[in-house]
């Protein structure tokens, strides 16, 4: 018997209009399977389509489902963000004034409230380290560059299988037309520095072949996890900006920040764009 739902579409890492990376939420997952998400997932062919459900750990104020056309996620950013504003627009009240917390597959992860933006700290990494050669080779192939272009190269897996490469500039970044065929199931991101003075510090472009998604507009996960690696190591300030979605006509902007204490956070706007009802 069909069921229907709220639902609404929300333009995550962008105030202008259009121009971040939209996820679709499902305000009421309860009773769907698994399968059925994952269609409707499919049919909605963002980069992450969410279900919001009632949570099972004391601490959160809900729990999260995140699908990629290709399947399941334990965590993502900007799908993160995204539930986190429909489900306050919603009228869900959380537990603490100033933050929420979500329940996923990776865990608790909490959610700042700020003027305009809301914050994820960024989960713990499953996997860190450079790359091995073979992946890496793959890489490079696939990206048609030489292997000398790549400054730096990291595993920052926080659930997704993310890899990244960092290249010298931001315009290298974006010269990339990188043939995925090459690394169908890689999760693989480019890294590479705007000029000195630049509004951004980085243009980050991150392709999800594994997933079902050739390249993703605005990638929250990624960033946490390459800002965890930067901050840590001294590549990258404390606090900067990032520019994505460039190449796909797009324009994110994600800010980056690190505590004294280590904790990364990930911040931008989330503003919804469509609302309704879905039948299921």
């Amino acid at each position: 018997m069909p069921r229907t739902r709220s639902f609404v579409q929300v333009d995550v890492f962008s105030t202008s209009p259009y121009s971040g990376n939209p996820v679709a939420v499902v305000l009421d997952g309860t009773d769907l399977s698994g399968e059925e998400m994952q269609r409707l997932a499919r049919w909605t062919n963002l980069s992450e389509t969410t279900f919001v459900l009632p949570p099972t750990n004391p601490e959160a104020d809900y729990r999260l489902r995140i699908f990629t056309p290709g399947g399941e996620l334990p965590f993502a950013g900007h799908p993160t963000l995204g539930s986190a504003r429909a489900w306050l627009d919603d009228g869900g009240t959380p537990q603490h004034a100033e933050h929420l917390v979500q329940e996923c597959a990776a865990g608790l992860v909490t959610v700042r409230r700020g003027e305009g933006v809301l914050s994820f700290a960024a989960p713990p990494r499953v996997r860190c380290g450079a790359l091995d050669d073979g992946h890496l080779k793959r890489i490079v192939a696939a990206f048609g560059i030489t292997r000398e272009r790549v400054v730096a190269h990291q595993w920052v897996d926080n659930g997704p299988g993310w890899a990244v490469l960092q290249l010298s500039t931001a315009e290298e970044v974006l010269a990339l037309d990188p043939d995925l065929t090459l690394i169908p199931d890689a999760m693989v991101g480019a890294i590479g520095a705007h000029p000195e003075g630049s509004e951004y510090a980085f243009e980050l472009r991150t392709f999800a072949p594994g997933a079902g998604v050739p390249e993703d507009p605005a990638c929250g996960s990624m960033n946490a996890a390459v800002g965890q690696w930067l901050t840590s190591t001294g590549a990258a300030p404390s606090t900067y900006r990032v520019s994505q979605g460039t190449r796909l006509g797009r324009a994110a902007s994600i800010e980056v920040t690190a505590d004294p204490d280590g904790a990364v956070w990930v911040s931008g706007a989330a503003v919804i764009r469509i609302r309704g009802t879905i039948t299921l």
